[in-house]
């Protein structure tokens, strides 16, 4: 039995990595994102697909301090176990120019993007079982070099921390059998990507990400550990 943690779970790519996952029989899946009402329609989907799947859902607002106590509380008391993947999916994606963009988008942008991911690997290192595998998703518009959305400074600024945080993980961590890397997506079709950039078609679906994500999550960890993997059709 594998136990599953994913951010972010509310729709897009975090609500299709959840449904990617429900379809095997042997997991735990523990579904995080603020959006209570989205997570029933989640749990829903899940038990369509495999009346099998065991699923929890979290409600919570990971850009506030005490919410990572909260999910560490939450796997403790509710048994979950020690956890064998972890997707730091959840994000924030502000679109506006570099001259509008205020302290509190700034801090905002930081908070989701790069602060959660950080914190929540943190508090949830007790639970890990002894090769677990965790992944950070970031953006292509975060790699130095690679051809940027406009408007986008905050949102690939803070989603770029990730990829530093991937490689100091590795290499602090490289005497345990616990994994690390990141994933650098590139444009998928999802709501969030629709409000930013309406009328913007991207070359791939929520959902075929979602099927990358779940192979990647499972296997990956054989062959990379420590690394930042573009996955993009198109640059940016």
């Amino acid at each position: 039995m594998k136990n599953i943690l994913i951010t972010g779970c509310s729709r897009g790519i975090g609500f299709e990595t959840v449904k990617q996952f429900a379809i095997i029989d042997d997991v735990n899946i523990l579904a995080v994102a603020r959006n209570s009402n989205a997570l029933d329609k989640l749990k829903l989907e899940c038990k369509d697909i495999n009346h099998k799947c065991n699923i929890h859902t979290l409600s919570i607002d990971l850009s506030e301090p005490d919410s990572f106590n909260v999910v560490a509380n939450y796997i403790k008391n509710n048994n979950i176990g020690t956890l064998d993947v972890i997707i730091n999916n959840a994000g924030l994606l502000i679109n506006k120019s570099f001259s509008e963009i205020t302290l509190d988008d700034l801090e905002n942008s930081f908070k989701v993007n790069a602060y959660a991911p950080f914190l929540l690997t943190q508090k949830l290192m007790p639970f890990f079982s002894d090769n677990a595998h965790t992944i950070f998703i970031s953006t292509m518009g975060g790699i130095q070099g690679s051809l940027k959305f406009p408007g986008l400074s905050a949102y690939s600024s803070s989603k770029s921390t990730l990829m530093t945080l991937t490689e100091c993980l590795a290499e602090e961590y490289k005497s345990s059998d616990w994994v690390f890397n990141c994933l650098a997506l590139g444009a998928v079709q999802t709501e969030m990507l629709e409000q930013a950039f309406p009328g913007y078609q991207a070359p791939l679906s929520a959902q075929e990400m979602a099927i990358y994500i779940y192979d990647f999550a499972l296997n990956g960890k054989r062959y990379f550990n420590g690394k930042i993997i573009p996955i993009s059709l198109t640059t940016p």
